[in-house]
């Protein structure tokens, strides 16, 4: 039997997207940050000759003015009874850059000497924290304060006062701070110069009491005064000598042969401020104008230009510039009003963490924001990846107010690092009298509105590495 081979022509209808360059466009201007944003912009005024930069306050307006592009949301910011403060872009920077050895002689190393590839110090850190932490908890304690270092690797904030901003106990922020004081680099988180030089000294096995008691008087290195020095050591001069040779050896900038701003990575896109009471209280939510562009389209160069222009090629050039230039005025517009949008948003959604800490953290998906702003998920998920958020709480990445959810006994839904942070809250707070098992801290949990079985305090326990209850009232009987 033989087959005919035959042609035919076949007309199909189907859909498929397909992306425009200027929508593939669209889509990298999302997901940058206002500092890749910057550098963009400048590539790009630099290849279009309409595209300008606008001058700072009290010039003529943009096209594109991000300071009229801001969003209120009516998040009670009276409830807790304390005065509520914005967050200042600003002052929380202050410190960037000031280093660390105020007492210390010897001029910190030249960067540029030290300088061995463009790694981010912030992402070396968070591949250790990645390893390191043993529970959700701990892992977002601990990239928030990964965000707070400062250029130089130290972290200069009150621990009481961080506690206070995270809405955590002062144990746990302890605990998720000694083990970040065993990262590498040796000495970073340290709170000053004498605790940077101390970490690496301990490290080396060289930490005794007299280098203490060097370590307290920098300021008699800084004067040279090794006699001082050697009176108030309880050593010799050779000994002295000894000692300030091994200090000098040390790093006292932990940083350095990282890339050189390290708090780039937490600089704010979008800032939270407070409204007053005479206005109705709550936030404004607005972007970080400090670190945003501002770009207009040269219309008066475009009409002179192309008026003594003849050449058709030359006005074809011109009209397209023209027309680049408009359309990525117009997309800056869009990504300022999404950003605002998704932000506004979760402070909405978030009002009790503002308000009471991390305890008061909601369940919130991607899905959920989306379906409440009008935008696409995969547009919320670019808006939240790598952004951040100043508020009075401190700086957030907008991918923080994210959580998974359990339910909760009237039939709603309680995020699972409230839940966490609760049944952390509990065991720190036990005496040895009266330990908890995992039995009574799901009663109390139940009691509190949170409908979880004993498995899973069993579970969420041993996620944050709270050993047994039978452990925990030996521990503290020995304490």
């Amino acid at each position: 039997m033989t087959q005919k081979i035959t042609q035919s022509l076949d007309l199909r209808q189907q859909q498929s997207l397909v992306m425009t360059p200027q929508m593939q466009q669209a889509v990298k201007l999302l997901q940058m940050n206002n500092l890749e944003l910057q550098d963009y912009l400048e590539a790009e005024m630099v290849q279009n000759p309409l595209l300008e930069k606008a001058e700072p306050e009290g010039d003529e307006p943009s096209d594109y003015d991000p300071q009229a592009q801001d969003s209120d949301t009516y998040a009670d910011s009276e409830q807790t009874g304390n005065e509520t403060q914005d967050f200042d872009a600003g002052s929380r920077m202050a410190d960037i850059g000031a280093g660390g050895r105020s007492n210390f002689s010897d001029p910190l190393p030249d960067f540029q000497d030290s300088l061995v590839g463009e790694k981010s110090l912030r992402d070396h850190l968070l591949g250790q924290l990645h390893i390191e932490a043993e529970s959700a908890l701990e892992r977002s304690i601990g990239t928030l304060l990964i965000d707070r270092i400062d250029e130089s690797g130290y972290l200069r904030e009150e621990p009481e006062m961080l506690a206070q901003q995270l809405g955590c106990g002062r144990e746990i922020l302890d605990s998720v701070l000694t083990k970040l004081k065993t990262f590498d680099p040796t000495g970073v988180f340290a709170k000053d110069l004498p605790e940077c030089l101390a970490l690496q000294l301990e490290e080396a096995g060289e930490l005794g009491d007299a280098m203490r008691q060097l370590l307290a008087h920098l300021d008699l290195l800084a004067q040279h005064d090794l006699k001082r020095l050697s009176k108030i050591c309880g050593v010799e001069s050779d000994e002295i000598s000894s000692m300030v040779a091994k200090i000098r050896g040390l790093n006292p900038r932990p940083s350095a042969e990282f890339e050189h701003i390290v708090a780039q990575t937490a600089i704010p896109d979008v800032l939270m401020k407070a409204l007053p009471k005479n206005i109705g209280g709550g936030y404004r939510v607005e972007l970080n104008n400090d670190t945003l562009p501002r770009v207009l389209v040269n219309r008066e160069y475009y009409t002179d230009v192309s008026s003594r222009t003849k050449d058709k090629k030359e006005k074809e050039y011109l009209s397209t510039q023209l027309a680049n230039a408009n359309w990525l005025v117009k997309a800056l517009d869009q990504r300022a009003q999404s950003i605002l949008k998704v932000a506004a948003e979760i402070v909405e959604q978030q009002n009790g963490f503002f308000l009471y800490g991390i305890e008061f953290l909601k369940p919130l998906t991607l899905r959920e924001v989306a379906e409440v702003v009008d935008l696409h998920e995969s547009t919320v998920s670019r808006v939240t990846t790598g952004k951040f958020i100043g508020t009075p709480r401190g700086l957030f990445e907008l991918k923080f107010f994210f959580t998974s959810s359990i339910e909760s006994a009237d039939g709603g839904l309680i995020s699972s690092e409230s839940v966490k942070a609760r049944i952390k809250t509990l065991t720190d707070e036990e005496s040895a009298e009266s330990i908890l098992s995992d039995d009574d801290l799901a009663d109390l949990l139940n009691k509190e509105g949170m409908n979880v079985a004993r498995r899973t305090v069993a579970k969420y326990r041993e996620a944050l590495g709270i050993a047994s209850s039978v452990v925990r009232r030996r521990m503290k009987k020995n304490i």
